[in-house]
């Protein structure tokens, strides 16, 4: 009995470890290696596109079709005043009204980082940066008007990482140029320094070195 008993314990083992093998390896989510995401072209599209507008409907008095209402004149000045602007140039409550229209706007976070003490893109974030040039020049977002907006962590004094924020979104901004084609008046660059962290709690947190991109104007709103 012992004999057997001690055959069917090595036969179920046996069989155990064979359904372990056969089943799929466990998914490594994007992180566990400490590396940042690199986020696709999709990724992108999808939090870049603008919401659907509402369908026409007829008013209840006159029976005419209601379109939207028009951009808001103040938020479409604004846009207009730093199309084609140099970063250097935004004062510092352009750069806040920015970011007060942006705040509502359709948005992404990219953990792009760059080279020590320099504007110049890593190698290991480049892909995301292509993401991005991909994502802009689709027909969903083609046109419209981006800001690129470069944060850094706490680390350093507020000139030192306003003017390091600046030269990096700056960065970004020439290589989609350059790469991509895309016109240099459709992307804004700004730079928040350390002024607005994305993790206040965790202020030398590498989620705060980022750059943000929100589409502010809809393509077939734009004036060129």
């Amino acid at each position: 009995m012992k004999s057997a008993a001690k055959g069917l314990t090595a036969i179920l083992s046996i069989a155990t470890l064979g359904i372990i093998l056969s089943l799929p390896a466990s998914p490594v989510f994007a992180g566990d290696d400490g590396n940042s995401k690199n986020v696709t072209e999709e990724d992108i599209v999808r939090a870049l596109a603008p919401a659907p507008k509402k369908p026409l409907t007829r008013g209840l008095s006159i029976g005419a079709p209601q379109a939207d209402p028009a951009p808001n004149a103040a938020e479409t000045k604004l846009i207009q005043s730093v199309r084609g602007r140099s970063t250097r140039s935004l004062s510092s409550t352009e750069r806040e009204e920015i970011a007060s229209v942006a705040k509502d706007k359709p948005n992404i976070d990219l953990e792009i980082t760059f080279d020590y003490n320099s504007a110049n893109i890593s190698a290991k974030s480049m892909s995301s940066v292509q993401a991005l040039g991909r994502a802009l020049t689709s027909p969903d977002l083609q046109g419209s008007t981006f800001v690129v907006a470069g944060h850094t962590d706490a680390a350093g004094g507020e000139g030192y990482n306003q003017d390091l924020s600046e030269r990096r979104a700056d960065s970004i901004k020439r290589y989609l140029v350059d790469k991509y084609k895309i016109s240099a008046t459709d992307l804004v660059t700004v730079g928040y320094g350390k002024s607005k962290l994305k993790d206040p709690a965790q202020p030398m947190a590498e989620v705060n070195r980022r750059v943000q991109v929100v589409n502010m104007e809809n393509k077939t709103t734009a004036s060129k």
